[in-house]
């Protein structure tokens, strides 16, 4: 597993971001469809690069992600919903908050990696580093300074509950403690 950090890199835009119909919902079924594709891989690479998890629409409107400056041009927010709305349907987002408010709602999880991969990462580094039946604190896994694996490092603590819920399910490790100093066990 690598190590992965947020990067303090500026993030390599694709081509296409800077040709301004990009930012203009395309008529044509098959052109909206990839521009939609598009849109997706874009902001899955961004989330990845910057290691957001969790994205409020609002405030990402005036962001370089969605706002290019040099264009003077946006996504707007019907838009970007029809955008999340696109990656829910493929699996890629999922609304947050109360129920997954829908398209209404303001923010989305952005699965770079789903909770069913980051449950896999957790324990494939488990069995890796021999970490089995080891009692480790979340916030070990992924706030300390020496936090064990940067893969999680600054991982959304909500996102660390689902994936470590999934193992949990499998009968693959145990969660225990109370809310503020929670551990976990791995089998």
């Amino acid at each position: 597993m690598s190590a992965s950090l947020p990067s303090t890199s500026p993030f390599p835009f694709p081509r296409f971001y800077n040709f301004p119909p990009f930012f203009s919902r395309q008529p044509t079924l098959q052109t909206h469809h990839s521009q939609l594709r598009k849109w997706s891989t874009l902001i899955l690479n961004y989330c990845r690069h910057h290691r957001i998890f969790k994205l409020s629409l609002i405030d990402a409107l005036d962001t370089e992600l969605l706002y290019n400056k040099s264009l003077d041009k946006r996504m707007g927010i019907g838009e970007v919903r029809e955008v999340v709305e696109f990656m829910r349907k493929e699996g890629r987002a999922e609304w947050a908050g109360e129920g997954g408010k829908g398209v209404g709602g303001n923010e989305v999880w952005i699965w770079w990696r789903n909770p069913e991969e980051w449950a896999s990462l957790f324990y494939e580094w488990v069995d890796d580093t021999a970490q089995k039946h080891t009692v480790l604190t979340l916030y070990e896994l992924t706030e300390s300074e020496a936090t064990i694996s940067q893969e999680f490092h600054g991982m959304d603590p909500d996102l660390l509950q689902k994936a470590l819920s999934i193992l949990v399910k499998r009968g693959k490790a145990q969660v225990f403690g109370q809310e503020d100093q929670q551990g976990v066990k791995f089998f």
